[in-house]
C-alpha cells in the first residue's frame, strides 16, 4: 500500500492550519504544520515531505528567508508560497527564490488542492519503473528518470521548474519555444500573474549552467519569440 504524500504547512495562522489539515486530508494527504519558521524547518529536516506550503508573513523570520533555507536543504523540494499581500513584486521575489507556485490570500481551499496536484504531478513517479533515459550534450547530462543534471561530472542543483524547463527545451534542440508554451509546462495552468516566471527561471538556469546569454552554449534567447536549446547532442540513451 502506497503511503499518502506528506505536506508540511508553515503558517502562523493556527486556525488556517487546522482547516487545511482537515480539508487536505479528504484529498488523500498527510499533513504536518508549524506556526513558527524554526519549527517548520525542523519538520522538513526530520521528515520527507512531498511538498511544502509556506506563508510569507511569519514571525521572527519571513517566508522569503525560510524559502532560502529550504532551497539550501533541498533545491528540488516542491514549494507553494502563500501571502496576504498580493503585490506582484512579492510574487516575483518568491519565484526568484525557487517557489514552484504562488497563491494570494484569501483563497479557496479547492484552488490550493488544484495547485498542489499540478506541482506534484510534475515530480511524482508512480507505477512501473520507466527505462533509463539520459540526454547528453557534451559535458551536460540530463537524467530524465532520476531528474538529475550533471555538468562536467558535477551535480547541478535545479529546482523543479528549472529542471522542467531544461527537459522541455532539450527535447528538440533548435526548436523555439515561446513563453506561453514554457509556462504551461512549468505550471500546468494559465497564470497571467506569472508573466515573468519564464524569464526568471531561464536566468537562474543559465546561471547554474554557467551559460553566457551573449554566447550561449545551451540556452539561446530568440528575441520576440522565446527560447531555444542550442547544445550539441553527443549521445541519447533511452
Amino acid at each position: 500500500m502506497l503511503m499518502k504524500p506528506l505536506l508540511i504547512i508553515i503558517d502562523d495562522d493556527a486556525k488556517l492550519n487546522e482547516l487545511l489539515t482537515t480539508f487536505l486530508a479528504d484529498f488523500g494527504y498527510r499533513i504536518m504544520s508549524a506556526t513558527r519558521p524554526a519549527a517548520g524547518l525542523r519538520l522538513i529536516e526530520d521528515n520527507a515531505p512531498a511538498l511544502v506550503i509556506l506563508d510569507i508573513m511569519l514571525p521572527a523570520m519571513d517566508g522569503f528567508e525560510v524559502c532560502r533555507r529550504i532551497r539550501k536543504m533541498d533545491p528540488a523540494l516542491p514549494l507553494i508560497m502563500l501571502t496576504a499581500r498580493g503585490d506582484v513584486k512579492d510574487r516575483i521575489v518568491g519565484l526568484e527564490l525557487g517557489a514552484d507556485d504562488y497563491l494570494a490570500k484569501p483563497f479557496e481551499p479547492r484552488e490550493l488542492v488544484a495547485r498542489i496536484q499540478t506541482v506534484l504531478r510534475r515530480t511524482r513517479q508512480e507505477g512501473p519503473e520507466k527505462p533509463r533515459k539520459t540526454r547528453t550534450f557534451g559535458a551536460l547530462k540530463i537524467d530524465l528518470l532520476k531528474r538529475g543534471v550533471t555538468l562536467e561530472g558535477k551535480a547541478v542543483d535545479l529546482t523543479t521548474n528549472e529542471f522542467e524547463a531544461l527537459a522541455l527545451l532539450s527535447e528538440n534542440p533548435g526548436e523555439v519555444y515561446d513563453r506561453d508554451r514554457i509556462l504551461q509546462r512549468l505550471r500546468g495552468i494559465d497564470a497571467d500573474a506569472y508573466n515573468r516566471a519564464v524569464d526568471i527561471t531561464m536566468s537562474r538556469l543559465r546561471s547554474k549552467l554557467g551559460d553566457d546569454p551573449r554566447h550561449p552554449a545551451y540556452i539561446k534567447t530568440v528575441w520576440g519569440a522565446g527560447y531555444a536549446f542550442v547544445g550539441e547532442e553527443g549521445s541519447h540513451e533511452g
